[in-house]
């Protein structure tokens, strides 16, 4: 599955027969809202033996109108495509969102998309979804012009979790404050990533608490902290349970940019290069710079008995 980079990539598109069903939206996180709405794409595609496909799209369109101060993005579009995978998508349509995107009238939106993809039959977004120039188009909008153009269009409505209603904001603002088991709820996932183990200074080895680096770089940021997680090999099925610090390490080195390093509490016998996926399970206390390495490896100590406590490794 690919991830076209631009409009031009629906021309691919003008001679698929089997008929379309399409989620739109940006769908940062994939969390349980947007996998009921993209579970009906998939579903209607099945019942009328189609192709169920998403659009979504790169940048944020946030980023559009407020540069850099955009939105920050859950998980990188590579995560996006693999959980779009998971959830039974068989076609991923990235439309780039530029100026000349966000300009179509909201009255011609529906209209645009049947053009560019002919054999579009069904398209399922979320209640809140907005569309078209200076987001004039709601749900409703887009609901009556698709019929008129012989489009079947379902409206999902918003999943809701202890009365809020779950969404992508809400999820980055549990992250920012080291909510994890409440971004875990609300995603209906584990929230984690994957990547290859790279050197580091051997600082947690000194310390007599060696750690696997990890080159995560995420544009939301989580709480600086300790986390429990745990840790397969990527191919694998097998997690080792682990504690993780993710920070700036002020105690030790006070780096200029986040890094994330795991002590896995068996041990391992992984190297760099490794390829690995980490999910995030718990959340123990905030980075903080203690008065010395021997202050900080009493703590570390602590961070590594309450993992064990906690996982059942005691």
């Amino acid at each position: 599955m690919n991830f076209p980079a631009s409009v031009s990539e629906f021309e691919a598109l003008q001679g698929l027969v089997a008929p379309l069903y399409l989620a739109i939206g940006v769908f940062d996180g994939m969390h349980r809202g947007h996998k009921a709405v993209v579970g009906s794409a998939v579903l209607a595609a099945k019942e009328a033996e189609g192709v169920s496909g998403v659009l979504t799209f790169d940048p944020h369109p946030s980023r559009l109108f407020r540069g850099a101060e955009g939105t920050r993005l859950i998980l990188p579009i590579s995560e996006k495509i693999h959980l779009l995978e998971d959830a039974g998508v068989q076609l991923v349509i990235g439309k780039k969102f530029d100026a000349a995107f966000a300009a179509i009238e909201a009255a011609d939106f529906a209209s645009f998309l049947k053009q560019a993809l002919p054999s579009l039959e069904g398209i399922s977004v979320g209640s809140n979804f907005r569309f078209g120039r200076q987001r004039a188009g709601d749900a409703e909008l887009l609901k009556q012009a698709g019929e008129a153009l012989g489009l079947k269009v379902t409206v999902v409505k918003r999943l809701r979790h202890e009365g809020e209603a779950i969404s992508s904001t809400r999820i980055r603002t549990a992250l920012e404050h080291g909510l994890i088991e409440s971004v875990n709820t609300l995603l209906g996932y584990h929230y984690g990533f994957s990547g290859a183990v790279v050197g580091g200074a051997q600082k947690g080895r000194a310390l007599g608490f060696p750690t696997l680096n990890l080159p995560w770089a995420p544009e939301c940021l989580p709480r600086f902290g300790v986390y429990r997680v745990r840790l397969r090999l990527r191919d694998g099925n097998e997690w080792a349970d682990g504690v993780a610090n993710y920070g700036v390490k002020p105690t030790v080195s006070s780096e200029a940019k986040p890094a994330l390093e795991v002590h896995l509490l068996e041990g391992t016998e992984l190297g760099t290069g490794a390829e690995v996926a980490v999910e995030w399970l718990e959340f123990l206390r905030g980075e903080e710079k203690f008065e010395n390495e021997e202050v900080l490896c009493a703590q570390i100590a602590k961070d590594v008995a309450w993992a064990r406590e906690q996982s059942g490794n005691g």
